[in-house]
């Protein structure tokens, strides 16, 4: 769903988590994101846009998930060096592999932190080359 996120949370479509199920096979692809909106009025606030991969079809354990890629935005001097503080498209490829394991659910999270005031506003989808 696009629309206005100014917490941490996972990604959701039609108001519920949206889960990908990748199959049991190797998957690669591109996540798109088209950011609309992104607050850094007090130059603090950070947003972790995490590719995270289970093996449990509901993400219920929280030992199980693994962020296998991030993107990083906010505020330059709050993230990493390279990290952007615009709006646009981003365009990051992922897979389903993480450590040798090959993982067949995805969701995206969103990590806030900092002075969040009117957050970030974003939609994503993800496509197979």
């Amino acid at each position: 769903d696009a629309g206005l996120i100014a917490a941490s949370a996972a990604a959701q479509v039609d108001a519920a988590d949206k889960i990908l199920d990748l199959g049991q096979a190797y998957w690669e692809g591109n996540l798109v994101l088209d950011v609309t909106a992104l607050e850094v009025a007090t130059g603090d606030e950070s947003y972790r846009i995490e590719w995270q991969l289970s093996p449990d079809a509901t993400f219920g354990t929280a030992g199980n998930i693994r962020v296998a890629t991030v993107i990083h935005l906010g505020d330059s001097s709050v993230t990493f060096s390279g990290a952007d503080n615009s709006t646009g498209r981003y365009i990051q490829p992922v897979i389903n592999e993480f450590g040798g394991t090959i993982y067949r659910y995805a969701r995206l999270f969103t990590r806030i932190a900092g002075t969040i005031a009117t957050g970030i506003n974003y939609s994503a989808f993800a496509c197979s080359e």
